[in-house]
């Protein structure tokens, strides 16, 4: 019955998104790269068309509107970052800058929008701040209203020496902002409303510390339980939470690494995600490790590892599931490939399709799954 119950979800995914769904790539263009590349995926073989691109520098991160019909995307530049919008035309698929603004930082490395399509929130890497752009009514960027700085630093001298925001991901109910701190070892809550001037607030008592050291990366939700996963870049390890949707607080219950135990190298943990059933959680390690780890997410939310497989390339750092939850695409920047990966419907594991899209230095991956 179990099994059967699988087999119906996995059918149910593919009928939802017959029609090859876009696939956005984005990328560093410090080498041969342009910049924003468009892609059809077919689902069905697992192979991807190229349809478009779009000359942009260092579009670092992308976040796509829940419209479908726009994308931003970060200019990561040590010296004055940036946050570029577009428009999106699913029939041509291509796109078109509407207008950039300034992130009010130094290398923006994640960008995300609310589902209003209010409010755009970059983390700036380098300059430890994250910052809120009002959306102006044709998807356009408004100059940042507010900008949070952070402060302190970790044990690791290198990578801890002050604050570096990591990410910005919304709550499912979007109550809350979740803004993760590299250098401080810390992910903050903060309280959000769309209808504000000032949209972000920080409750007190909101931070929640991590073990030193940890440098934590992003995070995911689970779809339908209150658990929130956490990767620790220069740990290698994945943090699991119970999370109040009300309160937006988080209560650590488990630690587990993404490498195996004798695994003695640099992890540079990266990417995490759980498959659309909420059945298995996925992690990305560059460093040395250039692997994936998989976990079976049990009843009680602990993770449980299933497999440590090689990315087939060098510095995964970031992939995705597609639409149907058949295929994980893992973007390996430093050799220039995107490795598509079949997943066991039951099992979860992940087997080398020995298919890949060949793209230069590709550092984010973001599927549309409407309007397209």
């Amino acid at each position: 019955m179990r099994w059967n119950l699988i087999l119906v979800f996995f059918a149910i995914s593919i009928s939802c998104f017959s029609q090859d769904p876009y696939l956005f790539i984005g990328t560093y263009t410090s080498g041969k790269s342009k910049g924003i590349y468009v892609y059809r995926f077919n689902t069905t073989t697992g192979t991807g068309t190229e349809v478009s691109t779009i000359k942009a520098r260092n579009p670092s991160y992308l976040s796509l509107s829940s419209d479908g019909k726009h994308l931003y995307a970060t200019d990561e530049d040590e010296a004055g970052g940036a946050v570029g919008a577009y428009a999106f035309e699913p029939a041509t698929g291509r796109l078109a800058l509407l207008n950039t603004q300034s992130s009010k930082g130094t290398c923006p490395c994640y960008v995300s929008e609310d589902k209003t399509g209010k409010w755009v929130f970059v983390a700036n890497y380098c300059s430890g701040s994250l910052t809120s752009l009002p959306v102006n009514s044709d998807g356009s960027l408004a100059p940042a209203i507010q900008t949070i700085q952070q402060f302190g630093k970790g044990p690791d001298t290198a990578r801890q020496e002050k604050a570096h925001v990591h990410s910005t991901i919304f709550s499912p109910n979007e109550k809350f902002l979740l803004v993760a701190d590299l250098g401080t070892d810390q992910e903050h809550v903060y309280a959000f409303n769309a209808g504000q001037n000032i949209p972000l607030t920080e409750p007190r008592d909101s931070a929640v510390s991590l073990k030193p050291g940890t440098g934590p990366r992003h995070i995911v939700f689970h779809p339908s339980k209150p658990y929130v996963y956490i990767i620790g870049e220069l740990t290698g390890t994945v943090d699991a939470f119970h999370y109040d949707s009300t309160s937006g607080k988080l209560i650590h219950f488990q630690r587990i690494r993404t490498t195996s135990e004798d695994f003695k190298g640099d992890p540079g943990s990266a990417d995490i995600h759980i498959r659309g059933d909420g059945r298995f959680l996925y992690a990305s390690n560059r460093g040395t490790a250039n692997n994936m780890a998989v976990f079976a997410i049990r009843k009680e939310g602990k993770l449980e590892v299933r497999q440590i497989i090689s990315v087939n390339g060098k510095h995964p750092r970031n992939f995705v599931i597609d639409p149907t939850n058949h295929f994980l695409l893992v973007a390996n920047r430093d050799t220039d490939n995107i490795v598509i990966f079949s997943i066991d419907p039951v099992s979860g594991l992940l087997k080398a399709t020995g298919k890949e899209i060949s793209i230069p230095n590709p550092v984010c991956l973001k599927f549309l799954t409407n309007g397209g």
